[in-house]
């Protein structure tokens, strides 16, 4: 049996669709969720719903009981990073006590000198997570997953086709975006597939991409110059409240275009390319779906 947690988010969601679509029968999955109210669609495809809470140990010990291989997407939660790593651990321990032999866990990708960058808190969440769970006794594989394409449009602005202006002061920094539904298929192929235990993985793109680079491809779509600003960080803050983003969003905002500046997310690979058999989603054509 195997069990994906958040299984109604868009990660865990896609990750059993693509476990479907390998083969794996519908009862030897089931599905972690909080709230059976939104389990219709899983339990029409025959898919088995346990419910269960990330910061409740009882409901996890029962919700795994019977389950061999584990898909943990990690939290997300809104509030401090530290509460993910404790739901995270709490989660690891319940497996633990139920037997659960094997764990795939969506960790975050990060270079060596991490604890310098802007999400420093953010990565080192999950490499907390790593170590417990590398010292839990259970086999593993972690999958470090480059940053989501999906966020560019939302780094870019919902306005960018009107505006032709891209503000996000991540300077001349490169990320490896990297499709969230291919990084869904790639656990759903270490889950089906065999020697990956023990193994860490950086789940990357062919190639990163800087911001100028994201908005001619925005222009060359829209058939318009879109240009590419990247303000000094409390300008741009200033100009986000002016415009009426709230403070959350702008801290976020500010947060990843300052990784992206450090080069924290410039890490390239081709084990993404590997496990999917093809050359993963680019920039440029995924540029193309969107806009």
């Amino acid at each position: 049996m195997i069990l994906v947690t958040g299984a109604t988010g868009q990660f865990g969601s896609k990750a059993i669709d693509h476990l479907l679509n390998k083969g794996v029968k519908p009862s030897e999955i089931s599905a972690l969720i909080r709230n059976e109210a939104n389990a219709h669609h899983l339990k029409s495809k025959g898919i088995e719903v346990k419910i269960g809470d990330y910061t409740d140990y009882d409901s996890l010990v029962k919700a795994f009981q019977g389950v061999e291989k584990l898909l943990l997407v990690s939290s997300n939660d809104r509030q401090a990073f530290e509460n993910r790593t404790a739901q995270h651990i709490n989660l690891i321990k319940a497996a633990k006590e139920a037997n659960v032999k094997y764990i795939v866990y969506t960790s975050f990708v990060r270079n060596t000198n991490f604890e310098d960058s802007s999400i420093a808190a953010f990565q080192n969440s999950h490499a907390q997570t790593e170590a417990y769970l590398i010292d839990s006794g259970l086999d593993y594989t972690i999958l470090q997953n480059g940053i989501y394409l999906e966020m560019i449009p939302i780094f870019a602005g919902e306005k960018v086709a009107e505006t032709g202006v891209i503000l996000f002061p991540a300077k001349d920094g490169k990320a490896s975006y990297v499709l969230r539904e291919e990084l869904a298929e790639a656990a759903a192929h270490v889950l089906t597939t065999e020697g990956h235990k023990k193994q860490i993985y950086s789940l990357a793109n062919s190639t990163s991409v800087s911001f100028s680079e994201i908005a001619k491809a925005i222009g060359d779509q829209l058939g318009k110059e879109v240009k590419y600003q990247s303000l000094e960080v409390d300008i741009f803050e200033s100009k986000m409240k002016q415009f009426g983003v709230p403070d959350l969003y702008i801290g976020m905002f500010t947060m990843w275009a300052m990784a992206q500046a450090q080069g924290a997310m410039e890490i390239v690979d081709d084990t993404l390319e590997t496990f999917l058999g093809r050359k993963p989603t680019t920039m440029s054509q995924f540029i193309t779906r969107v806009y």
